[in-house]
């Protein structure tokens, strides 16, 4: 608004008919011409013509400056308005800002305290991992197991067989006990039997050696000769069996 209907620079620069102001230089004033009147009407006319103009424009920007004012009066009241608002908005926000205030230390207070609580579950999180690694190791064992298992049951399915074969081992190896305990017990009457032959012979030799001293005594004597052989095969009878 302030650049509109500005009067140009020009209408203050020419003159209009007015001779040219006189240059500085030395020597003798030149003479002035007078005007022609007709050229004086002219500028005349011209010059009324520019105050016409110049009154336009200077009416123009009295109008201007009457509605700059006017605006200007209305932007300051809305500046003080909107100052009020602002005021009025920031007395409200000011306990809300507060309470944001006190909710971002508290926020900072907490997230502090929860430091360790992040080591935590920091440490918490490697446990959890190596609880992992030793279920997948627990997994391979549980697996292998499994197979042990099975090859068991299979060799469970046997146990019958072995059962049988075992009761078979078992009655044979009571047979071969009773076998040898008769043996055992037959072997020690044999050798309760022989142990008594053994003492009939030592007792029956002993007795022999008395009848070969008593026959040694007996003079030349045909009989004591027979006797003697018949003894001496006996005994060689009794020693054989």
């Amino acid at each position: 608004m302030a650049g509109r209907n500005r009067i140009p620079r020009e209408a203050f620069n020419d003159r209009h008919g007015f001779p040219p102001e006189r240059s500085f230089l030395r020597g003798p004033p030149l003479p002035q011409q007078r005007p022609h009147p007709v050229l004086l009407e002219e500028e005349l006319e011209m010059q009324h013509a520019e105050i016409r103009r110049l009154l336009t424009d200077y009416s123009r920007l009295v109008e201007d400056r009457i509605a700059i004012r006017q605006e200007l009066g209305a932007a300051k009241e809305e500046i003080h308005r909107l100052n009020l608002f602002i005021g009025d908005v920031r007395a409200e926000q000011e306990p809300y800002s507060r309470g944001l205030i006190v909710k971002g230390l508290k926020l900072e207070a907490d997230l502090r305290a929860t430091e360790p609580i992040k080591k935590e579950v920091v440490q918490l999180r490697e446990e959890v991992q190596k609880l992992n690694n030793n279920k997948q190791e627990l997994t391979g064992q549980v697996q292998a197991l499994k197979q042990d298992v099975g090859r068991l049951q299979a060799d469970n399915q046997q146990i019958p067989v072995l059962r049988a074969e075992i009761d078979g081992l078992h009655q044979e190896l009571m047979h071969a006990r009773n076998a040898i305990d008769y043996e055992k017990k037959a072997n020690i009457e044999m050798m309760e039997q022989r142990q008594a032959i053994e003492k009939n012979m030592v007792s029956m030799a002993r007795e022999v050696e008395k009848l070969r001293a008593e026959l040694a005594i007996v003079d030349g004597r045909p009989w004591a000769a027979g006797m003697i052989s018949l003894v001496s095969v006996w005994l060689e009878f009794l020693c054989q069996t």
